[in-house]
């Protein structure tokens, strides 16, 4: 089997288990485990479906980096359950898949699945910066438009988009962006930024929707280009886009760090990560079945210990 790396953006796949499966499964004692379930299951259809041999589990060490609300302070604000001085902000996160999280931390780590996360940034810089620099085929999975921006076909970077649900995935490649949103993979970000993005609390440059950015972009190619265009009197780019620039230029000196996924992150390689998948086997395996009764997890746990065994 060829090698291919699978990288899951795992709370947005979490959250979507845990709204997906009915949160009536419970452990003895009560705690929900759908998201565990849920989670576990995804896991074994997606490597088994898309044939990964290395998988990581990239993690939100910080949801909310402050360097990014420092430079628009309505990032993620809508998200916001309580700030904490000294600390990351506490996530709005419902009770009940905020008392799954360590048990999702506990199976992953019993299977051998690599959870990578990186101090004060999100799931998607560690996702950027594996997918830029990963000498294999990649596999980003996640619900979120964000990542579009890593795709390239050339390095053989798709997305496995989970929005419409795990019998709807969609695989996202370079031609299915320009025909979504008629710009390039690597115009995206910049895309992002000029219309703005509600879900992330990115205001946008008033004025300019998703066929005004599109347009604009493939004229001039970048946000860089489109603001030297600006700056240039006889460049013919119009006086009301003009003005809806000028209006927004604090904002766009900003956004664009913000709204673009790290590259560049010092993390462990995936050997040192032990992303390589393998059978769970030993006292691990043995604690694993063992929870599977323990916490109720049904057949996730057997599903997705084949699913590993098929890595032999």
């Amino acid at each position: 089997m060829p090698d291919r790396l699978m990288l899951l953006d795992t709370a947005s796949l979490y959250f979507r288990a845990f709204y997906g499966v009915p949160d009536t499964i419970r452990r003895v004692d009560g705690t929900p485990v759908n998201a565990v379930r849920g989670l576990l299951d995804m896991i074994a259809r997606l490597t088994t479906d898309y044939k990964a041999t290395y998988l990581v589990a990239c993690w939100d060490n910080d949801w909310r980096p402050q360097w990014r609300v420092d430079l628009i302070p309505s990032y993620k604000s809508h998200r916001v359950a309580k700030e904490v001085a000294g600390a990351p902000d506490v996530e709005v996160v419902p009770d009940a898949l905020e008392a799954q999280i360590p048990m999702i931390r506990r199976v992953l780590g019993l299977a051998g699945i690599a959870v990578v996360g990186a101090a004060e940034h999100e799931a998607d810089d560690v996702v950027g910066t594996y997918a830029s620099h990963a000498r294999l085929p990649v596999d980003v999975v996640t619900g979120d438009r964000d990542l579009f921006q890593v795709v390239d076909d050339d390095r053989q970077v798709r997305v496995i988009y989970t929005a419409r649900g795990m019998k709807n995935l969609e695989v996202i490649t370079d031609a299915v962006i320009v025909g979504k949103y008629r710009v390039l993979p690597e115009q995206y970000a910049d895309y992002a930024t000029l219309r703005g993005d509600a879900s992330d609390g990115l205001p946008g440059v008033a004025g300019i929707g998703d066929k005004t950015a599109a347009s604009l972009l493939g004229e001039y190619g970048t946000l860089d280009g489109l603001l030297a265009a600006a700056a240039e009197a006889g460049s013919g780019l119009s006086a009301s886009v003009r003005s809806k620039l000028a209006a927004a230029a604090d904002y766009l000196d900003v956004a664009p760090t913000v709204v673009k996924v790290a590259r560049d992150l010092g993390l462990p390689t995936l050997d040192e990560a032990g992303a390589q998948l393998h059978p769970a086997v030993g006292e691990p395996r043995a604690e694993l079945e063992a929870l599977a009764t323990e916490w109720n997890l049904g057949g996730s746990v057997s599903r997705l210990l084949e699913a590993l065994d098929r890595r032999h």
